[in-house]
Order: structure tokens, then C-alpha cells, then sequence
């Protein structure tokens, strides 16, 4: 079989970086499924690089992760948009989706279009024991960055996670521990006023030992680690009410044996049961909703537990999974270049 090249886009990455054991990169970033997808594209003869690494050679096809600067060349060209539109807007312009070959996104608009194929947002679906409710000493726990959105709407949930610590902070501070990165230090600023509250209280920080938050434990390397300690996991997305927009946060927890609970895509229930998580939406107040929590007992929690193996042991999650999302991009882009039938 003869060896071809394609080059992968993924901003910062250059030497094959995204396809390392730990990301140089993004820090936090898993690289199961870009290390998955290159290995399966060696086994039917093509080479996937970042583009520094294809200087000079004839490239079959060229893969973006998100949406990009497109390059003026030849070479046919993939798109995958997994990020969410409101922080990649091109991810959801139809416009610009239109110059690809294929797109495999799990927006219900780009999937439609001729070009579109439906891809969720890709986990490596890993199953192992649960700890038991009395084995997990953390009652609740949110692990996020400290980010926001430069402009906010009503389905801004990064306002609501920020809502939900200072709940906790001010009426259980007890039952909730919050990690992640630059939560020791004030929320982002994007306007003059904001800029200079911000550095007073950076100053307040370095010199007076003030705690912009008092729940905060630190970062986390490995997110299981803590979630295999706690009851229940806040797993709120960037954003609520957009369809099919499920990402690894709710995933993480259940593989962990927490028990999630979640807001963000409205359509959540059609593929993930509503055994299996504590909907936020069912809830009038962050109070009525902890209260829920604080009710469920060590057999409710078993019977929860129970429901999400059920669900990671069946083919409703296969198309979550990092297997079902890299064997689609071989299979659409094996049928679509007519290159590739002569590597057969």
C-alpha cells in the first residue's frame, strides 16, 4: 500500500503536537480521539500532519478543526466544527460551511446542508467501578475554567455558574468545593471599568491574601480524581437551549459514577435517559434544587448509578464515542475522494 499525506488545521498546534500523549498546547486538552483518528487514517494508507510537517508534499485532503482561515490551495477540504458558535461563528455560518467537502458537526443547521453530517461532540467512553455514595466525601463540586463570554445573552451559562458558587459561598459553603483554572483570581475583564476593577482587586489578591473565591481548591490535571471523590457533579455547558450541543461535561461525570447535573442542550433527554442525571431545568431556585440533592439517599444514589452504567453499556452512547466519530470522518471522506480508491 502506498503511503499518501493530508495536513490537520488546529489552531497552535504545529509538529504534530494534537497528536501527542499529553497537549503541549491546550494544557487540558485530551488527545485520545486526534491520536484514534490519525491511527485509523494509517490503516488505510494516509498520513495525517500538521501542515509544517507537509511542506513540499502532494497533500490528498486537508482537515480543520473549527472553523478557520481556509488556505488557498487545492487540496480537497473537511471541516470539523465542534466548538460552540457563540465562541466559533463560523462554525455555525452556513456561508462558510459551504466550502467544504463535508462538515461533521453536531449542529442540527449544518447538518443539513448537502455538505453536513451529523457528529457529536466525540468522548472517550471509558467504564470502570463506582465509588458508592458513602465512598465520595465532597457532597458537590463544579470544575470549569474562570471565562466568560466578551458578550452575554439570556442563555449565558458561564453568568450561571458564576451564580451558582456565589450560592453556595454564601448559604453551604460546606457541601460544594469549586476547581479549574484562574479562579484565584478576579473574572475577566473586557471594558474599561471592568479592567480596573479587576486590577484593584488583583491587588487586593497579591498583597492582602483577598480571595475572589473562598470555594475554590485549585486545578485539577485529572478531572476524575475528584469527580470519583463526589456525590454530584455541576456540569453546565457554555451555553443553554442549543440543540445537540452536549459536550464532555456531563460524560466525565457519569464514567466517574457521579451523578450529573445538567443544563445546557435542550434536547438532552432525547439521547442521554433522565435517570441518569438531575435536569436543572425541573428546579425554580439553585436553593429548591439543592434541597433536591441534599433528599436523595444512599439507595436513590445506587439506583442513579445503576441507570448511567446501563446507559455507558449501551449503543445509545456509541455516538458519543471517539470509535463512532473518527470511523464516520474515514468513511465520509474514503467515499468522497476519489484518491483514496487507489490506495485500496
Amino acid at each position: 500500500m502506498t503511503m499518501r499525506t493530508a495536513s490537520i488545521y488546529a489552531d497552535g498546534h504545529k509538529k504534530n503536537s494534537l497528536f501527542s500523549e499529553n497537549d503541549p498546547t491546550h494544557t487540558y486538552a485530551p488527545t485520545y480521539t486526534s491520536r484514534l483518528l490519525r491511527q485509523a487514517f494509517l490503516d488505510v494508507g494516509i498520513e495525517l500532519n500538521t501542515p509544517d510537517l507537509n511542506d513540499g508534499k502532494d497533500v490528498l485532503f486537508e482537515l480543520y478543526v473549527e472553523g478557520q482561515v481556509i488556505q488557498p490551495t487545492a487540496a480537497p477540504k473537511y471541516l470539523v466544527a465542534m466548538e460552540n458558535p457563540n465562541i466559533n461563528l463560523l462554525n455555525s455560518d452556513p456561508a462558510y460551511c459551504s466550502q467544504f467537502k463535508k462538515v461533521f458537526s453536531w449542529n442540527p443547521a449544518i447538518a443539513s446542508l448537502p455538505n453536513g453530517i451529523l457528529s457529536m461532540v466525540p468522548n472517550e467512553i471509558r467504564i470502570d467501578s463506582f465509588p458508592h455514595f458513602d465512598e465520595r466525601p465532597i457532597f458537590a463540586c463544579l470544575i470549569n475554567a474562570n471565562k466568560r463570554f466578551f458578550h452575554s445573552d439570556e442563555n449565558d451559562l458561564y453568568r450561571e455558574r458564576l451564580r451558582l458558587i456565589r450560592w453556595y459561598e454564601k448559604n453551604d459553603p460546606s457541601n460544594f468545593m469549586l476547581f479549574g483554572r484562574g479562579w484565584d483570581k478576579p473574572g475577566p475583564a473586557f471594558n474599561l471599568p471592568e479592567r480596573v476593577l479587576r486590577a484593584i482587586k488583583r491587588l487586593r489578591t497579591k498583597f492582602f491574601a483577598y480571595r475572589p473565591f473562598p470555594s475554590y481548591r485549585g486545578e485539577v490535571l485529572n478531572k476524575a480524581s475528584i469527580f470519583r471523590k463526589t456525590k454530584f457533579i455541576y456540569c453546565y455547558e457554555n451555553s443553554k437551549n442549543i440543540p445537540n450541543y452536549i459536550t464532555e461535561k456531563i460524560f466525565d461525570a457519569m464514567m466517574s459514577g457521579s451523578v450529573p447535573i445538567y443544563l445546557g442542550a435542550n434536547n438532552v433527554t432525547k439521547y442521554i435517559p433522565l435517570n441518569c442525571f438531575v435536569d436543572a431545568r425541573n428546579f425554580g431556585s439553585i436553593e429548591e434544587l439543592h434541597q433536591h440533592l441534599l433528599n436523595i439517599d444512599p439507595s436513590q444514589y445506587a439506583e442513579m448509578q445503576n441507570n448511567i452504567k446501563l446507559f455507558l453499556y449501551s449503543d445509545l452512547v456509541a455516538p458519543f464515542s471517539s470509535e463512532y466519530f473518527v470511523a464516520s470522518i474515514i468513511r465520509e471522506i474514503a467515499g468522497s475522494n476519489h484518491h483514496f480508491e487507489m490506495l485500496k
